[in-house]
């Protein structure tokens, strides 16, 4: 099975069905199959071959979505690349995995002529949107640029031969990992299709799903969310970002959604808007996070805004796509857990010594096994090597996840913290995420990250930085007694530093890389 499988399927059942909503943009599962295979064909016309790299930089708009279409139609292998990258940083990402052709809009232009200029690999480059005064004149020689519109003239709309077998690339997914370059995560076909089947199997997805999407499709969640659509036939409402809460509320009520992904960033922003609790959602049936633990705080928070919606809170990796998923019948019982290993995975827990932990309770790194885990990192073989590792079968390579969790006696995972995250204190080994989840516990807290800092007596002491809430007054001496209360002597921070904000990756996720 191939990924474009899923469109193809789709737009043959329900070709007239709604599967992107993008602004005024609304195209049916037909429309989008229709004109990716114009642009595959051009793609190839242009001299795209089998196995070629072509990098999409563009917002969350429909040509996006139709472009990573086309280039697996065309038999190629996309990277989506957030079109707030800089050029530089841009520029490493296609060089590094040679990328021949670049699709990108108009409104980015500034950036792509920077860009393109680095990148001798590049054969042709695309440009949608409408052109600005004298764009169309002042063009790079080499290489040529088309626009979307001439690109697509004339191109049929036959579906291209296929040249792709389900073990080939699909998708390059860079990551910045904690330290040095993006490293390019190699992800098959058959990666890809396992991890959309089982996810949307535990989300019991149907046709009728109305699925909102502010997440950027440079994110492997808020890519996913597109290709789980079109594998069950239903609509996604495309947003560029979560910059204006009230627009996207406004948009889960007109558009009818059923499923909201999000981050805890979001959940932060949404429990500040008191007015929320005076909204009735009837239509949303589940909500979904990832990329960092919800505080137990944010998930009762949200089943009071939304009591109908139901709660998976999950973990996963972009090495993996996902992980684990905890069922929302379970999350009275295990609110602080991430659940089991998702559908034709399999997860254990290692010590130092490469042994399986058996034991309930006993923290230990988090291993992989399944058809979603990546094939590597592009051209890094050493990097590779690191991750993935010889599993119990001769047959198989496992992913170590670099992440610490420990098991209950009914197998539900608890994230611990980052290999690397954790501090040693006085002697005592410190999780960053336990002292977080009580700082979670105070209402006026809305977000925190607890770092270890160097420290002559210590070893290591613990800071924690507090982003409080909008008129909240909360001092370090409040924080402290409540840490005093629920926490050992040696995991109390020894400094408390109030910010308006913590910086964050695109994803949403809080970085700890400027606070270390």
């Amino acid at each position: 099975m191939l990924i474009q499988g899923f469109l193809e399927r789709s737009a043959e059942r329900l070709p007239d069905k709604e599967a992107i909503i993008a602004g005024s943009n609304r195209l049916t599962f037909g429309e989008i199959d229709a004109t990716a295979n114009r642009l595959a064909h051009a793609l190839t016309g242009m001299g795209i071959e089998y196995g070629d790299r072509v990098a999409v930089l563009h917002d969350n708009t429909s040509e996006t979505v139709v472009a990573i279409w086309a280039v697996l139609k065309a038999g190629g292998v996309f990277l989506a690349i957030n079109p707030t990258t800089k050029p530089r940083k841009t520029a490493y990402i296609m060089n590094n995995c040679r990328t021949s052709c670049l699709i990108t809009h108009t409104s980015k232009w500034k950036t792509v002529r920077e860009t393109i200029s680095l990148v001798p690999s590049l054969k042709s480059v695309v440009v949608a949107g409408k052109a600005g005064p004298g764009l169309w004149d002042s063009l790079p020689s080499s290489p040529p640029v088309y626009p979307w519109d001439q690109a697509l003239a004339g191109k049929p709309e036959t579906r291209p031969r296929i040249r792709t077998i389900d073990i080939d690339l699909a998708a390059l997914i860079y990551t910045s990992g904690t330290t040095g370059n993006p490293k390019g995560v190699m992800l098959t076909h058959r990666n890809m299709v396992s991890a959309s089947t089982s996810i949307t199997t535990y989300l019991e997805n149907v046709e009728d799903d109305i699925v909102i999407d502010v997440l950027p499709l440079s994110f492997d969640y808020g890519l996913y969310q597109v290709i789980m659509a079109a594998q069950f036939g239903g609509t996604v409402v495309l947003e560029r970002s979560f910059t204006y809460p009230y627009a996207v509320i406004n948009l889960l009520k007109e558009e009818k959604v059923t499923g909201f992904p999000i981050v805890p960033t979001i959940s932060a922003i949404l429990l500040q808007m008191k007015e929320l609790d005076q909204e009735r959602f009837e239509y949303l049936r589940y909500i979904t996070n990832t990329a960092a633990a919800l505080p137990v705080s944010h998930i009762n928070g949200l089943r009071r805004v939304f009591p109908d919606a139901r709660i998976y809170s999950m973990y996963g990796l972009t090495e993996c796509k996902r992980v684990s998923y905890l069922p929302p019948d379970e999350l009275d019982r295990r609110p602080t857990s991430v659940g089991k290993g998702m559908p034709n995975e399999q997860v254990y827990l290692v010590d130092e010594k490469d042994s399986v932990i058996t034991s309930p309770g006993v923290d230990g790194e988090l291993v992989v096994r399944g058809a979603n885990v990546m094939q590597g990192y592009w051209e890094l073989p050493d990097e590779t090597a690191r991750m993935l590792r010889q599993g119990p079968h001769p047959w198989e390579k496992v992913l170590y996840t670099g992440d610490l969790f420990n098991m209950d006696e009914d197998g539900y995972l608890y994230f611990v913290s980052r290999k690397d995250d954790i501090i040693k204190s006085r002697g005592e080994k410190v999780s960053p995420k336990e002292v977080e989840s009580v700082l979670y516990e105070l209402e006026d807290v809305v977000e925190a990250a607890v770092v270890g800092v160097p420290d002559d007596v210590l070893g290591e002491a613990i800071k924690a930085y507090i982003v409080p809430r909008d008129g909240a007054e909360l001092s370090g001496k409040q924080i402290l007694n409540h840490c005093t209360k629920r926490l050992e002597d040696y995991m109390i921070p020894k400094f408390i530093e109030f910010r308006k904000e913590l910086e964050k990756t695109s994803t949403g996720k809080i970085t700890k890389k400027g606070l270390k």
